[in-house]
């Protein structure tokens, strides 16, 4: 207690004024990166002519319904796999339980237009599957029933198979930091481990089931290939017709906003979840956890449910690719082929070192101010990640082709020479695009690893004479190794599977591993688009894995 009074003391004498250079350069930084938020905020008020009142008497309805049918089964979705799974690895010991603790994240690593176009050729009428019912049964097309992959129920599937790890994951984590007293009490008490999960564990996870759940819905709003790819209209779909088959960025942009207000929505349900927090608050006392043993049937079932979500979210999927890439090798593997992982690489690499910087930045200057404009600037540049890579894209698109066509018109009139596109259809836009949906994926990382160095480190250094550029480069990168490169990483991974936002504003002739996936799969070319999928999925394996460590030693650093 006297040693933190100490800190607060000297954090208090070392603190830097409300308001300088350092702060005005963070607000900047945050309005330009909550710029395409506040373009599509704008545009609620722009006319869209007769567009608009088209599009409310044929399709909004269709929109606004599919998007809640399809939240709604991904909500049930996720639900069921994510927290029985995470339930019983946490808590129950049975066979295989150490190998499914991380092995159920690896559906993370498979995006949802990925898995989509898997299972479409697996399971569509051309597929082995309905093929091989109708060699058996010699039933031809519509004499027998088989279910729609092409439907909202299909593509709640295929989005709940690779989302429920976001449930699982927060929701395992508060498992494993629920004190054991009060799940001794329960036991004392005669119950089960299934009693035991309804009436005490399932309550004091709930704040982080739902912002699981909420993580998981915003991921199904901004979801584009899945829902275009069967046939789903939802925003996602409907303001890609807008914008290229209407050519009406006002009414693009006031679907985009309707977009904004689910997502809000869904950001506001988080948050209140999170205050509730403090209502579940348990003993302390974290020894080691006395798991529920399973055996005979319970484990054998246990190990079935385990086993089949991680065989249908990763397994199938991932094998049925590696057999399509093995089939397609020589036709696939090609110079186009390395140009598109090089052109992947090359931005991925260049928005996560971007990121990095900007996080970094941003999280050490809200270390050093402690006032509430940099720290709400700082949670404004974070809240691009719950808006749709799509949103992002038209309030991208939007204002730099304003300041393309208004600087091309005063040189063209000054000086008689056209300068054309400066930033749209450039990788520019690009870039910002990815900065602006990422950077608080790199941020969250930072700030929590700065927050386990003491302030009183920061304050020994400048006393020594250091400045805040030599604490930084002395101090905090050292000690931040680990955030900074899992920080770079997830980021990385993250742009490698954007595909809304990279299908609008990518520039002419430029194509990346997502988008030549989506454009074979949108051919029926499933076997072609196989490698470039299949590499996608490899490169999103490693923070997989990362992150179920970072879980299990958090764990770990509790109980000693």
């Amino acid at each position: 207690m006297q040693s933190d009074s100490l800190e607060l003391k000297i954090k208090t004498a070392f603190q830097r004024p409300a308001f300088n250079f350092l702060s005005f350069g963070v607000v900047a930084l945050c309005l330009l990166m909550a710029l395409p938020v506040m373009v599509i905020v704008g545009y609620i008020f722009v006319p869209a002519g007769d567009v608009w009142q088209h599009l409310a008497d044929t399709v909004l309805k269709d929109y606004v319904s599919n998007s809640l049918l399809l939240m709604l089964g991904v909500a049930i979705g996720v639900l069921v796999l994510g927290v029985g799974a995470a339930w019983q690895t946490s808590m129950c010991d049975f066979p295989g339980r150490k190998i499914f603790e991380w092995a159920l994240l690896l559906p993370m690593a498979m995006p949802a237009y990925i898995i989509a176009y898997t299972y479409t050729g697996l399971f569509d009428f051309a597929g082995p599957l309905q093929t091989l019912i109708r060699e058996m049964t010699g039933l031809g097309y519509g004499e027998y029933w088989f279910p729609e992959i092409r439907s909202v129920e299909g593509a709640a599937i295929m989005l709940s198979l690779v989302l429920y790890p976001y449930v699982y994951l927060l929701t395992r984590a508060a498992f494993l930091s629920q004190s054991i007293c009060v799940l001794d009490v329960s036991r004392t008490l005669g119950n089960g481990p299934w009693r035991t999960f309804f009436t005490v564990a399932l309550p004091l996870a709930r704040p982080a089931i739902i912002a699981g759940l909420s993580l998981a819905l915003m991921e199904t709003l901004a979801d584009y290939g899945t829902v275009q790819y069967f046939g789903v209209s939802t925003f996602t779909t409907g303001i890609f017709r807008t914008w290229f088959g209407l050519d009406n960025s006002a009414a693009a942009a006031q679907l985009s906003a309707m977009l904004l207000l689910f997502v809000f929505i869904l950001v506001m349900l988080e948050r209140i979840s999170r205050r509730q927090a403090k209502y579940h608050h348990t003993s302390q006392r974290h020894q080691a956890i006395v798991r529920f043993k399973l055996s005979g049937l319970r484990g054998v079932a246990a190990f079935s449910f385990c086993f089949v979500v991680l065989f249908l979210g990763f397994l199938l999927p991932a094998g049925q690719l590696l057999y399509w890439a093995l089939t397609t090798a020589e036709e696939s593997l090609d110079l186009d082929f390395l140009i598109l992982v090089w052109n992947s690489l090359k931005l991925a690499g260049l928005a996560a070192i971007l990121a990095l910087c900007l996080a970094l930045f941003l999280g050490y200057a809200n270390r050093l101010q402690n006032g509430w404009l940099v720290k709400t600037a700082v949670r404004v540049a974070g809240m691009g990640y719950a808006v749709p890579g799509t949103v992002i894209a038209v309030g991208v698109i939007i204002p730099f082709a304003a300041f393309d066509n208004a600087v091309d018109a005063w040189m063209d009139e000054t000086f008689g020479l056209p300068t054309g596109l400066l930033l749209s259809g450039t990788l520019v836009a690009l870039l910002f695009a990815y900065l602006v949906r990422f950077l608080a994926v790199a941020l969250q990382t930072v700030e929590a690893g700065l927050g386990r160095i003491r302030p009183s480190m920061d304050e020994a250094a400048r006393s020594m004479g250091c400045k805040s550029q030599e604490i930084i480069r002395r101090v905090h990168i050292p000690m931040l190794k680990g955030s900074l490169l899992t920080a770079l990483l997830l980021v990385f991974v993250d742009v490698l599977k954007e595909l809304p936002a990279t299908l609008i504003l990518r520039p002419f002739n430029f194509n990346t591993l997502a988008v030549r996936a989506y454009e074979l799969a949108s051919d029926e070319r499933l076997a072609d688009a196989s490698y470039a999928a299949l590499t996608i999925v490899v490169a999103g394996i490693l923070p997989v894995i990362l992150l179920s460590r970072s879980i299990t030693r958090s764990r770990h650093e509790d109980t000693t």
